[in-house]
């Protein structure tokens, strides 16, 4: 049998094994997860009878073989069985100014009015200028005002970006756009506002529009569980806490992978590596690499974030909006917060992602996400002043007042959870190449790649790699393909709804 070593447990390195056990039984396979827990940052992680999704995992996506796969780990259910994965409303809204807009913005006479007259001639006109003079798409500003106009993308694209990033979006490569937005625009909000008005079906629509998805009942971290279960019934090997330190590399090939498990250092031989692990250590770790090669690595810069969890008797933001919700609490999954004034970058209401991550239905469970850098200031605030922070923007938010309990909180830490677009980004290519000519070496997934794959992507690159093993195909190009044509990107999948 030939052994295939797959670094990390999450989506996309479970994907990888449980798609080459079902089809081969040729292979041994063995998972090295640096975690003590499988599905890295689509991990669901449980604390004191809640549960916590780190970042918000829709489950959607255009490609039939994915959701096939989610469909096969967790049925939809009959009308015997109680659902696993939920079908669910995708309501996000954008705090600015003080006020709140629905996202995507809508022509609503409400947004017009939190706008303001002023800003909503200025806005117009800014994005008439837009298509009239295009700027040069050399960074992810102008592919923004392109595509909004100055006055809109001001509004509401560049705080949040700035916050994300901790880089201005003028020093961001507009590659990050053609990823994330590909062909979002106020031509495509039009559209989709005037088929919502008259109830025309959009096969084709923007994943940012996209207004339902599924969802696991018990968070995404189920997904990945159960297709941790099921992977090592077929046979396969999964070790936890399993650090790789070490990459042995003879001419064109991986020989051997060196990890840490528990404290032990272990040496193993493979015929296969697939690396879901972020490229910067993955070289760091490789011996026999071109200095040029190790020196872009070593400088591939990345975000990492933290989460501020939250369970409240109460919030004092009451639900304006059309949708109905179980003790009227506000209807959002995310809110964006666009102001300089708050640190925070987004909150979650897990109450409206699953009633089941919440132990109480009669408390608030919010995740309060935040952009930073591993080991700055905010990074090491004691998790109590990190609560106090987050309780302090909530309330200089007007979400909660000073009567509002916290009942509980956590918070969590993610490392290297955003692969950036600038630095040493642009030469990027080189290192694509170089690791492509690593004979049986496969880099797959968002940190594998470098690249801000959102989860179908990540097990789609998973499913394109293993195809060209069963296949014992060399070139690897197709697993860099998925997700960069346009018409890929998440969308409804109509006939599943």
């Amino acid at each position: 049998m030939k052994k295939v070593v797959i670094i990390g447990a999450g989506p996309a390195g479970l994907t990888a094994a449980y798609k080459l056990l079902n089809e081969s039984k040729d292979y041994e396979v063995i998972i090295l997860e640096e975690e003590k827990q499988v599905g890295g940052i689509s991990k669901t992680v449980y604390y004191q009878g809640n549960r916590m999704d780190l970042g918000g995992h829709r489950f959607f996506t255009k490609d039939d073989e994915v959701m096939s796969l989610w469909q096969e780990i967790l049925p939809l259910g009959n009308p015997k069985k109680e659902k696993v994965l939920l079908e669910r409303r995708r309501v996000s809204r954008i705090y600015y100014n003080k006020k709140f807009f629905d996202y995507p913005v809508n022509l609503s006479f409400k947004t017009i009015k939190n706008l303001g007259f002023k800003d909503t001639f200025v806005s117009g006109f800014s994005y008439l200028k837009s298509l009239v003079y295009k700027l040069p798409e050399d960074n992810l500003e102008n592919f923004y005002i392109n595509r909004f106009g100055r006055r809109l993308y001001e509004i509401f694209f560049r705080d949040y970006t700035e916050k994300l990033w901790g880089i201005a979006p003028s020093e961001i490569d507009s590659s990050w756009g053609s990823q994330r937005v590909k062909g979002i625009s106020i031509k495509e909000v039009l559209k989709d506002y005037f088929k919502r008005l008259f109830k025309i079906k959009d096969k084709n629509k923007e994943t940012s529009l996209i207004d339902k998805f599924y969802y696991p009942k018990l968070g995404p971290g189920m997904m990945y569980e159960e297709m941790a279960n099921k992977i090592e019934k077929m046979g396969g090997v999964i070790k936890l806490n399993s650090k790789v330190i070490g990459l042995e590399k003879k001419k064109n090939k991986i020989e051997s992978i060196t990890y840490k498990e528990n404290g032990k250092v272990v040496k193993i031989t493979c015929d296969y590596l697939i690396s879901t692990m972020p490229i910067k250590d993955l070289i760091n770790d490789m011996n026999n690499v071109d200095k040029d090669i190790k020196d872009i690595s070593s400088n591939l810069p990345y975000r990492d974030f933290l989460t501020v969890g939250l369970v409240l008797d109460k919030i004092i933001l009451k639900n304006d909006t059309k949708y109905e919700t179980e003790n009227n609490i506000i209807p959002d999954t995310w809110i964006y917060v666009q102001s300089k004034k708050q640190k925070l970058g987004r909150i979650q209401v897990f109450n409206n992602w699953s009633p089941y991550l919440v132990k109480d239905k009669n408390t608030i469970s919010l995740g309060l996400e935040y952009f930073c850098k591993e080991n700055d200031d905010f990074w090491k605030k004691k998790d109590s002043s990190l609560r106090d922070f987050a309780v302090n923007e909530l309330k200089e938010m007007g979400i909660i007042d000073e009567k509002t309990k916290v009942l509980e909180y956590h918070v969590e830490r993610v490392k290297k959870a955003y692969p950036a677009y600038f630095g040493s980004y642009s030469e990027f290519p080189k290192v694509k190449e170089y690791l492509d000519h690593i004979d049986n070496l496969y880099c797959i997934g968002r940190n594998g790649m470098h690249r801000y794959n959102n989860m179908d992507h990540s097990m789609k690159t998973a499913m394109v790699a293993i195809d060209n093993i069963l296949k014992n195909k060399k070139d690897k190009e197709n697993i860099w393909e998925v997700n960069t044509e346009k018409d890929y990107h998440e969308v409804k999948n109509e006939k599943n709804n």
